[in-house]
């Protein structure tokens, strides 16, 4: 055989190889991406069935519940102002909450609530009535158009924990009874959804001056001071503290300048108990579009506030955390 023919032979032979071991990678390629898929779809199917078939961590989730359920429960205590629509949606999400033993209304405005106002809320409560219980409603009507109202002392709430909110929020229940579970772990501090901080003023001629900063800085650096009464727990008492031991001048700045009423109760929380304020993880749906916050210079008016209240308290008494609580019952991984 001549070596024209030999070389002729050997370049057919590593034609077919390599054809032979495209072929073969195709296969092989092909096959793993199957077998991953299935891999893929296989796991999450496994996962599924076993967070539904595993009896004891939905036993253990519904004997918390069980156990939560069997303790006092807490008062929403809801502002408003002539927004009707977002304080009927409102009431009727949180009337089927659980863990709601009774609902006070901060009425301000110059007329008092109309009769088809408090019937349509009263059915609405008596459709969400549990085992015979029915959250009880109350409009605490006050003369005066001032913030102040919605931390106004009330001597006959029969439960310690109180829920402040506005009328233009909802959270879910299950959220909300979170949040509740967490403020019964440390009853002396606030628990709540929205979370500020205030940042000391760095430059020379202003020492000891501070500015009040949002939900940016807050998430970009970590850190907050304070979460906002707009929806947020604390012990009843401090509507004792608020009404008749803070000073007097900070009540009237409040009233006169219409702003800072949920910052003054965060400097009285925390010069009670030098600590700082726990952040719970909730997502929060906006029933309204306007509010105080959306007015310009609100920022402005809200650092003057903190800087008031330090002079008045005589100290900065916000204490920093970096701490969220979150329900690990609901994440797939944590």
């Amino acid at each position: 055989m001549g070596g024209g023919d030999v070389s002729k032979e050997m370049g057919t032979c590593s034609l077919a190889y390599r054809r032979g071991d495209q072929k073969l990678r195709k296969f092989v390629t092909a096959r793993s991406t199957k077998f991953l898929l299935f891999c893929c779809i296989a796991f999450a199917f496994v996962t599924i069935v076993c967070r539904s078939s595993r009896p004891w961590v939905n036993s253990s989730i519904a004997v918390a519940d069980r156990v939560s359920g069997s303790r006092k429960g807490y008062t929403l205590l809801m502002n408003t102002w002539k927004r009707y629509d977002l304080l009927k949606k409102s009431v009727s999400h949180y009337a089927s909450c659980s863990r709601l033993d009774s609902i006070h209304i901060v009425w301000s405005e110059p007329n008092p609530p109309s009769d088809s106002l408090k019937e349509y809320l009263q059915n609405v409560l008596k459709k969400q009535s549990r085992d015979g219980h029915e959250v009880e409603l109350r409009f605490d009507i006050n003369k005066e158009d001032s913030l102040n109202n919605r931390f106004k002392e009330i001597k006959d709430l029969k439960t310690d924990a109180v829920f402040s909110i506005d009328d233009d929020i909802i959270f879910p229940c299950h959220t909300v009874d979170f949040a509740f579970n967490v403020w019964e772990s440390a009853p002396d501090t606030m628990v709540g959804f929205v979370p500020r901080v205030h940042w000391p003023e760095k430059s020379n001629d202003k020492a000891n001056y501070y500015t009040y900063s949002g939900w940016w800085s807050v998430w970009w650096s970590g850190t907050y001071s304070m979460v906002l009464s707009k929806a947020a727990f604390f012990h009843k008492k401090y509507l004792s503290l608020y009404t008749n031991s803070m000073p007097a001048s900070i009540r009237e700045f409040t009233t006169n300048n219409r702003n800072c009423e949920d910052i003054a109760m965060s400097f009285l929380v925390a010069n009670a108990t030098n600590a700082p304020a726990i952040w719970v993880k909730g997502k929060i749906y906006e029933i309204g579009s306007t509010g105080i916050s959306s007015i310009g210079g609100h920022t402005e008016k809200r650092t003057h506030c903190v800087n008031r209240f330090v002079a008045e308290f005589g100290k900065m008494p916000l204490v920093y955390s970096s701490m969220k609580a979150v329900d690990s019952r609901n994440l797939w991984f944590w």
